[in-house]
């Protein structure tokens, strides 16, 4: 995935009511730009860091900018565009980088299913073989060196992605739950118990009832994002 035009960079002052941040530009001015991200952002949104922004020629938009990528002081590259996630996997799907989801002829999105009134990322279906729903989660939570947890706050939605995922599973579909790793310094995912026991225990049981688990990490820079390679995953 390409940024065209391409992003620009300024420095965080504050993100605030959820969907919305100030940026100092090089030449100092103020703008105020979309955060497309709910999240706590934790350790993704600390004012001095870089922010990396994209332009919509959209005249409809309130703020014509979005915020895409985190540049830590540290040196981390992060997307904290939620929206990308899915982007990133489904091209990663149809580039034959997941060799576990190759081999089906149509992909779809958000695809209404489940008892719960939920709409899944991505089904895949094939002609002679189970159909194949993914549900996608963005990993930007680093905690103790490169370890990286999903969620980074109570989710109770996630919690319901997980229970119609399991419903799926049991009924002899193929149900995947897609962790996109979004930060270079994660090199490893786990269920964030500390933040959300409900979720963890919920994986525990959805696994359990045969959901798979794919963990992928993407390469990151104001120019590209890609995802590129697969990483463990593990209960701790």
């Amino acid at each position: 995935m390409n940024f065209d035009p391409p992003l620009e960079s300024a420095t965080l002052l504050r993100r605030y009511k959820r969907f919305l941040a100030d940026i100092q530009l090089p030449d100092n001015s103020i703008r105020t730009i979309h955060c497309a991200n709910t999240g706590a952002m934790t350790g993704c949104a600390e004012p001095g860091d870089t922010v990396w922004f994209s332009t919509s020629d959209n005249k409809k938009r309130k703020y014509a900018n979005s915020w895409e990528l985190t540049e830590t002081r540290t040196g981390h590259m992060i997307c904290v565009n939620t929206a990308r996630a899915n982007q990133l996997v489904i091209e990663a799907i149809k580039m034959g980088r997941v060799p576990s989801l190759d081999g089906y002829t149509e992909l779809r999105t958000e695809v209404s299913y489940g008892l719960e009134n939920s709409r899944i990322d991505i089904l895949l279906q094939s002609e002679g073989r189970k159909d194949c729903y993914i549900e996608v989660k963005s990993v930007t939570l680093l905690e103790h060196e490169d370890q990286g947890y999903f969620p980074d706050s109570v989710t109770t939605r996630g919690q319901k992605h997980l229970r119609e995922l399991a419903a799926i599973a049991a009924d002899g579909q193929r149900a995947v739950l897609f962790f996109a790793v979004l930060h270079s310094g994660i090199n490893r995912v786990s269920a964030a118990k500390h933040i959300d026991a409900v979720y963890n225990q919920l994986l525990i049981e959805a696994e359990q009832m045969g959901i798979e688990i794919i963990c992928c990490k993407a390469t990151l820079s104001p120019s590209e994002l890609s995802i590129k390679f697969e990483l463990p995953f593990s209960h701790i």
